[in-house]
């Protein structure tokens, strides 16, 4: 096991650095192994610091799914808010952002397998899904507006809302197909599905999205 170097800094970055190690933890041993003494040995800090910081394990870990959902996303929207890009590149980009290696990797379907399990069960973990599931479709609506101004359609709000939750739906399906299996996928070929789903789902022609 690789300890993590704990920073001598301020607070939000030692809390940043045990969120980093609890997630590392639960990537290589599951949820269960996830406790204060394993945490605090991946940090290479004591138990107490930790207690310092988080006033349970539940916390702590609840803390660490909302970052894991936090950092995906904003992976996504990195690729999608580059300067100078069009309303149509910035939806592509986004759409296909999800299936790129910083978010379909072993390690973020790893850590999101273990969590995934607690949302219907625990409110807490169930509140951090919601939070970030509806901020990822208020954004996906955002920029299918912005596509649709750019080409001269217009779908009213909630037509416009139902279609976000259908490329959500196939983002997330395809998401976990090739993290689970991407060896069964040709370079470029879940995000390229994807796309000209998508480009089904808006009724736009072939290679709008995908070309």
């Amino acid at each position: 096991m690789n300890r993590r170097t704990f920073h001598r800094a301020g607070e939000v970055e030692r809390r940043r650095d045990l969120i980093a190690a609890t997630l590392d933890v639960i990537a290589e041993q599951g949820l269960r192994a996830a406790t204060v003494r394993q945490i605090a040995a991946r940090a290479g800090v004591t138990g107490g610091l930790i207690r310092h910081y988080f006033e349970s394990k539940d916390q702590m870990v609840q803390e660490a799914y909302r970052e894991l959902m936090r950092e995906m996303q904003l992976s996504v929207e990195a690729a999608a808010e580059a300067g100078g890009l069009s309303a149509r590149e910035r939806l592509r980009n986004f759409i296909a952002g999800n299936l790129n290696d910083s978010v379909t990797n072993a390690r973020t379907f790893a850590v999101w397998a273990a969590f995934i399990g607690h949302v219907n069960l625990d409110p807490a973990f169930g509140a951090i899904h919601r939070e970030h599931y509806l901020a990822f479709l208020e954004k996906l609506e955002s920029m299918l507006a912005a596509f649709q101004e750019e080409t001269g359609a217009r779908d009213p709000a909630a037509v416009l809302r139902t279609k976000a939750i259908a490329i959500n739906g196939l983002i997330d399906g395809l998401w976990l197909e090739h993290s689970v299996a991407r060896a069964l996928f040709a370079e470029g070929e879940a995000a390229t599905i994807v796309l000209r789903s998508a480009e089904t789902i808006l009724g736009v022609p072939e290679g709008s999205l995908s070309r």
